[in-house]
């Protein structure tokens, strides 16, 4: 601790921006030029800074400067540095705005799109003075965002527990697979996903939790899935499918809130794993900011809110 105390004496936030100006052109000269100082006073602060790190950040050469190992871990860090603070200005302005609280939730686009327009929409309401900011993420990045701080929430489908975080049950789903309507499997009133995997599918990003979950069943029924084309949103596979490209599996109410009736058909799968719960995920929920914790009663309020799909 003490030795962190002793860098952020000695390492400053103009320094830094310095450093990110040359690394990004290249050179100590035109880096003064942009940030209007002299070129000597750049070169002396990229000298301090190699001197409170004890080792080169820049190798500088007669075209200009190029970064050692070192100095690109520095970019990362004086990148990642200025950019929250920047979001640290661009947040307490708004309090001055009449904003009372900010809550940082990530998402997957099953949440997304199922549950959350509804949800936070009566929430701002009810709390018209605090700001959501909402960002969407397959159900990975989304733990890790919670894990790394980056989110006070997150809301996803978790396949395993996840060590250092907390869980609450938020909605269920339920995964079906939608096909045209004059697909062989469309007359069927519910099917098992094995016996769609004879067809052509339209796949998800290859880390979603729905194509993690379709390639464990073909796993465990010793066949492979014909993916024939992968899309990044639920909008998208709808279509895809209705231009005869393959079948598809994604979660009832998203096909039922983006395609309707329409030329698709919707068949509920029987597969245990088609019935998803998605969960609240935080580092604690006992220590979230008090606008957070206001989000996650809201989001867990009503009479058995967890097994609505």
């Amino acid at each position: 601790m003490a030795a962190d105390r002793s860098l952020a004496r000695h390492v400053d936030l103009i320094s830094l921006q310095l450093f990110v100006s040359v690394c990004e052109l290249g050179s100590i000269g035109r880096a003064a030029e942009r940030e209007f100082i002299a070129a000597s006073a750049v070169s002396k602060r990229m000298s301090d800074l190699e001197a409170v790190f004890q080792t080169p950040l820049l190798e500088r050469h007669a075209r200009g400067v190029t970064l050692t190992a070192a100095g690109e871990s520095l970019l990362h860090h004086a990148r990642t540095i200025i950019y929250g603070l920047d979001k640290m200005q661009a947040e307490l302005g708004e309090y001055a705005k009449g904003v009372r609280g900010h809550v940082r939730v990530h998402a997957s686009i099953s949440a997304i799109v199922q549950f959350l327009p509804e949800d936070l929409g009566s929430f701002a309401q009810a709390h018209e003075h605090i700001k959501i900011d909402l960002e969407e993420h397959l159900s990975s990045e989304v733990v890790r965002a919670v894990q790394e701080g980056a989110a006070d929430l997150g809301i996803c489908y978790l396949a395993l527990e996840q060590q250092g975080l907390q869980t609450r049950a938020y909605r269920q789903d339920q995964l079906v697979l939608i096909t045209p309507r004059r697909h062989p499997l469309a007359g069927r009133s519910a099917i098992d996903f094995a016996d769609s995997l004879a067809y052509d599918q339209v796949g998800l990003h290859s880390n979603s939790s729905i194509n993690r979950l379709m390639r464990q069943a073909a796993l465990r029924a010793g066949q492979s899935i014909r993916l024939r084309i992968r899309v990044t949103g639920l909008d998208a596979m709808c279509r895809m499918i209705d231009n005869g490209l393959g079948v598809g599996v994604m979660p009832r109410r998203a096909f039922e809130w983006l395609h309707g009736a329409g030329t698709l058909a919707c068949i509920p799968l029987q597969d245990d794993w088609a019935t998803r719960q998605l969960q609240l995920v935080a580092r604690d929920f006992s220590t979230l900011p008090q606008p957070a914790r206001l989000l996650v009663d809201h989001l867990t309020a009503g009479p058995s809110r967890a097994a609505a799909a």
